[in-house]
Order: structure tokens, then C-alpha cells, then sequence
């Protein structure tokens, strides 16, 4: 139960203080680290709120969880790649 209060505060607390600082360089952030087709160009603020507010409460209240999650996307996304980039060398042109 304490975790679970604790992850509420820091969900607030975050998205409080991305929604505010929304047009001062969160959404202009996102647009550079983002691929083109998920740029925000400030729309979508409040997806984009709730989405970095789980994110950033939950590394805060597990954040061994969180490191796994992030490498074990990492490596799917790796055998993805090589896997798109086998299938595009077998391919005659």
C-alpha cells in the first residue's frame, strides 16, 4: 500500500510539472529525441503528459523493474533490426 501511495504522489508531482512546463522545452524535447512519425509538435500534450508521468513514477518506485524492461525492448528491437536487415540483403533488386 505504501508503494502504491508513493507512485501516486511522484505520478502527480510529474505530471504536474510536465504539463507546465509543456511549451517550455518538454514538447520541444520530445520532438528531438523522437523518431518523425511519433513527434509531438506540441499536440497531444496530455497523452504525452500521462505517458512520462507512468514512466517517470514508476523508475522512481522500481527502478531495477524499469532497467530490465528497458533492455529487454532493447535486445528485441536489436534482433529486430537484424533480422529487417537480413531480409533486405535477400532480397533481389
Amino acid at each position: 500500500m505504501t508503494i502504491l501511495i508513493i507512485w501516486l504522489i511522484a505520478f502527480c508531482l510529474i505530471a504536474y510539472f510536465v504539463n507546465e512546463r509543456w511549451n517550455k522545452g518538454v514538447s520541444q524535447g520530445l520532438d528531438k529525441m523522437l523518431p518523425s512519425v511519433l513527434k509531438s509538435h506540441g499536440d497531444n500534450r496530455y497523452l504525452w503528459v500521462v505517458s512520462l508521468a507512468v514512466l517517470g513514477a514508476t523508475t522512481l518506485v522500481q527502478p531495477v523493474e524499469m532497467l530490465l524492461v528497458v533492455l529487454l525492448l532493447a535486445l528485441i528491437g536489436w534482433a529486430i533490426m537484424a533480422l529487417a536487415n537480413w531480409a533486405s540483403n535477400k532480397t533481389h533488386h
